[in-house]
């Protein structure tokens, strides 16, 4: 017996968000942070590495590496894409032609979760309670007001913002999960259109985790979707159970086991973990947590229980992964459905509370970015632009128009923004999400415009690379002892030069080896020391943590 649904919604609070509204915050949360800026460490320029070793012919499709070196995270696909892309665009510079897929896998994912969330809301205990007189909201216009709620939360969370700008494996895994979530939900919408595309788009999410050393979350979400699907003989269950099946074996196959490669379980420091999950997922887990509770008797029905686990999933895999942030990120696409379907059920006074602290919240943290960035250029007030000149030495602020114009007009947006949401009293499920994901896009926009020279000065190995490139003599290689991909790839890319490893046969005919401190203990194992002198330590931002040792070799 079904369960009384806690959504009483009307038909005048389900009107929809305008749709050039909605493609407006995508495209201002998805371009910035892939276009002009430079690859950041470390997993960033890393991979960019693999897939430029890829392109170039040097690199195995098979075996991602940089000058021979195994990438920490082995996935396939990632670095299909980027390769794939940087070959097919030889006219564009490599490392924008490689983020070019990623694009589209974010909007991919943010399109998956609106869909996912749109047919989650047409299942039969998700709708809302039928008057008696009629006036409550019709099920397609209920089910596009909780999607787009379900998009906002997504973008609003704080964890989404760097991690799916990189060119990483994690943003494909987010995107398999999304697109995973979405074919469940279709194979079991009552009402979904053309059973095959259901079963294509859980193939792709099959493929993406297969292909992206994520064998592991495969396996726990498409076990417990599956024995869901089970149940439903009027959907195809069998197939996308096959489908499944081949997909985790191929992921089995490729990466030799369900934990990924790059996973070190841990089981410490509790408190920071916490504290991850309190800032990474905010402001979708309190909304989460609300929906939990007013849907209590409905935690079996799908609009909850798929999402509901994902985020389980996600959470687990986070706490006991070495890198926990990027783990968490497949959590999110859950989270944010089930954010979405607390705004049925919320109060009027949690609504203004919502509001009122994101006001605050991103208000303040835009004044703070438009401050520190008049201090850069102009050295007032005297506090901050010190404390850039203390952080970023060397760093030598420009300022750029185009850039400018486009922090003010977003800035101007969002007042205009706050001015509307505080003067509209007229009802929408979406609008206590408005403030906050537009407050996370103008936030994220204007850290990358305003400040994003100053972000590739200080996040990107540009500077240091290009100092090492003034001490090697025209025409030679570099030799590199102890180096990660990351600086690998950054003296080949920003520097400009030919790198080989300290044990290569060619290393004969440089005249400039790199060495990493951590490496020149033993560095006499390998190269004949007697004929190199010590030149130099170049350190990034003045930080010893990050210096390059320089030698140059004696007598040529």
């Amino acid at each position: 017996m079904n369960q009384p649904t806690p959504a009483i919604v009307t038909q005048a609070a389900v009107r929809r968000l305008p749709r050039w509204a909605l493609l407006l915050f995508c495209a201002a949360y998805v371009l910035p942070g892939f276009l002009g800026r430079e690859p950041w460490k470390l997993a960033d320029v890393a991979a960019f590495g693999a897939m430029l070793e890829m392109a170039t012919g040097i690199g195995q499709w098979l075996q991602p590496a940089v000058l021979g070196q195994p990438l920490a995270d082995p996935a396939l696909l990632p670095y299909w894409l980027g390769a794939a892309a940087i070959r097919a665009l030889p006219f564009l510079e490599p490392a924008l032609a490689a983020r070019l897929p990623f694009i589209g896998l974010l909007g991919v994912t943010l399109a998956a979760t609106w869909y996912t969330v749109y047919h989650l809301a047409r299942q039969p205990a998700a709708l809302p309670v039928a008057f008696a007189f009629g006036g409550e909201a019709h099920p397609t216009d209920y089910a596009r007001a909780l999607a787009d709620a379900g998009l906002l939360a997504l973008v609003a969370c704080l964890g989404l913002a760097q991690l799916s700008h990189e060119t990483t494996p994690d943003l494909v895994r987010l995107t398999g999960v999304a697109l995973l979530l979405l074919g469940a939900a279709r194979l079991l919408s009552p009402d979904a259109p053309r059973p095959w595309r259901s079963l294509l788009i859980w193939a792709a999410g099959c493929a993406v985790l297969a292909l992206s050393d994520a064998v592991l979350p495969l396996a726990a979400l498409g076990l417990v979707w599956m024995l869901t699907l089970s149940t439903r003989r009027s959907h195809p269950g069998w197939m996308a159970g096959l489908i499944w099946l081949l997909a985790l074996a191929l992921g089995e196959w490729l990466s030799g086991g369900l934990a990924p490669s790059s996973w070190t379980p841990r089981t410490d420091d509790a408190d920071s973990f916490a504290r991850l999950l309190l800032w990474f997922t905010w402001p979708a887990w309190p909304l989460a947590l609300w929906t939990l509770w007013r849907w209590r008797r409905q935690w079996l029905a799908p609009h909850v229980a798929l999402p509901l686990w994902l985020v389980a999933v996600g959470v687990l895999t986070s706490a006991l992964a070495d890198e926990r942030d990027r783990a968490l990120l497949t959590a999110l696409p859950g989270l944010a459905a089930l954010a979405a379907f607390a705004l049925p059920t919320l109060k009027r006074s949690v609504s203004a509370l919502i509001d009122w602290f994101t006001l605050l919240f991103f208000s303040g943290c835009a004044l703070i970015i438009w401050v520190i960035w008049v201090a850069m250029m102009t050295g007032v007030p005297a506090k901050p632009a010190a404390n850039v000149a203390k952080l970023a030495p060397g760093f030598v602020p420009e300022f750029a128009f185009l850039p400018f114009l486009l922090g003010l007009l977003a800035t101007l947006a969002w007042v205009w923004l706050v001015s509307w949401r505080v003067g509209r009293h007229r009802q929408a499920l979406w609008k206590s999400l408005v403030l906050p994901s537009a407050g996370a896009i103008l936030c994220w926009l204007l850290l990358m415009t305003l400040w994003l020279p100053l972000l590739d000065f200080g996040r990107s190995y540009g500077p240091l690379s290009r100092r090492i490139a003034t001490l090697v003599p025209p025409g030679s290689c570099v030799m590199a002892d102890g180096l990660n991909a990351g600086q690998i790839t950054a003296l080949r890319y920003h520097g400009g030069l030919t790198v080989v490893p300290s044990v290569s046969p060619g290393e004969a005919r440089c005249r400039v080896m790199v060495v990493s401190p951590a490496s020149q203990p033993t560095l006499d194992q390998r190269v004949a020391l007697t004929d190199w002198a010590y030149q130099a330590a170049v350190s990034r931002l003045g930080d010893s943590k990050e210096t390059l040792l320089v030698y140059r070799r004696i007598g040529r």
